[in-house]
């Protein structure tokens, strides 16, 4: 005599465990060793002997009478029939249907066809330039793809014969198979390897196809990308994706835009960043300077006593927001320029100001710091010094 398992043991948990526990751990151990999932005699058998246990301890009279008197005595009460009776497994029906292909079909017993497929969604990468983005551009493009066979109209069979109906499968374009559990009688359903769960049977394939009604071919697209568009932007077009199974819909076209890098211009949402250059007499006495934008070049008025890494905003001169009225900005910072070589009148001004700004110099002389400041026209004099 076989001596059975602890149920609590088979589940893997404690005999203090809750419902939703016991329901937890049934539900992973059911879809890891689903008949359907799993097609070995060790997992068949497993599947049952933890369904068993979750039939009794998922009902607190069962589950109440096994904590009392262990399997000796409760087998003497319930009949394995018993057992089940009454066993609650509505709680599973992603196990029983929908994760394992409704093998239950309409209940225990049942049977259901796979039924036509829809199409394969597409993907397609369109890359732009940091403007064309900015601006929007139609472009159209060719994307390969699945079309119904123009020569045999999507049934695979040669122009005047027809397709006929599959012996293995009767036209379901599945096949069944049985297994016995304490449960019942549970039909697992397999694409039928026959027709391949086409259930049609073509005795003279359309040579263009061979058989399959469908082709590979290539389709002119026309894509509109609005103005502002992000990197990474989807475009979906409805039906252009692959063609599907007969009387089953085509998939989508998703079209993603790729908007390269540009090496003047940064881009952070709808707004723009951008670096100048300024020698340090400009940004000691001001200065109008010409900035790139993406709308075009203007003028900028640079204020006096600017700092390296100031930062300035042109307002409206960002990205416009798609489907939006709203529009960024570009913001401007300033890098110093600092000369590497000097003529002895510009050395002679930059010591004439250390001395007059009160800084100790640098420079070989090594003037000493000094208390007078240099009145009006001094940056001038440097100005047109350096502009020389």
């Amino acid at each position: 005599m076989t001596t059975k398992k602890d149920y609590y043991e088979i589940l893997g948990v404690s005999k203090d465990s809750s419902d939703d526990e016991i329901k937890k751990s049934y539900r992973k151990l059911a879809m890891q060793y689903h008949p359907d999932k799993n097609p070995t005699p060790e997992a068949e058998e497993k599947f049952k002997e933890i369904s068993e246990a979750y039939a009794v301890l998922s009902d607190s009279e069962k589950r109440s009478s096994y904590d009392k008197f262990g399997h000796a005595g409760f087998d003497s009460r319930y009949s394995e029939e018993d057992i089940f009776r009454g066993a609650d497994f509505s709680d599973f029906g992603d196990i029983f249907g929908d994760i394992f292909g409704n093998i239950f079909g309409g209940g225990f017993g049942g049977t259901r066809s796979r039924g036509p497929q829809r199409g394969a969604d597409l993907q397609y990468e369109l890359r732009l330039t940091l403007m064309e983005a900015y601006k929007g551009k139609t472009v159209e493009i060719e994307v390969p793809k699945v079309v119904t066979c123009d020569k045999c109209s999507g049934t695979g069979a040669k122009q005047g014969t027809i397709a006929k109906t599959c012996p293995e499968c009767r036209g379901s374009g599945t096949v069944s198979r049985t297994i016995q559990t304490p449960f019942g009688n549970m039909i697992s359903q397999s694409t039928c390897p026959t027709c391949h769960g086409g259930g049609k049977m073509i005795e003279t394939p359309c040579p263009k196809c061979s058989g399959k009604g469908k082709v590979r071919s290539a389709k002119k697209l026309s894509v509109a990308v609005p103005a502002g568009a992000p990197n990474g932007m989807r475009l979906r077009f409805p039906g252009e994706g692959n063609v599907g199974d007969p009387g089953a819909p085509s998939g989508d076209l998703y079209v993603v835009v790729r908007v390269a890098p540009d090496s003047y211009f940064v881009r952070e949402g709808d707004d723009v960043y951008v670096n100048i250059d300024l020698n340090f007499i400009q940004a000691a006495l001001g200065t109008e300077v010409t900035v790139r934008t993406l709308g075009g070049d203007v003028t900028m008025t640079v204020p006096e006593g600017t700092q390296n890494g100031s930062t300035f905003r042109l307002k409206g001169k960002g990205f416009p927001h798609v489907n939006s009225k709203s529009v960024g900005d570009q913001y401007v910072t300033v890098n110093l320029i600092t000369p590497d070589k000097l003529s002895e009148d510009q050395r002679k001004l930059l010591e004439d100001f250390a001395k007059s700004s009160g800084f100790e110099s640098t420079t070989k002389a090594g003037a000493k710091k000094k208390e007078k400041k240099e009145k009006g026209g001094f940056f001038k004099k440097v100005k047109e010094a350096f502009d020389e």
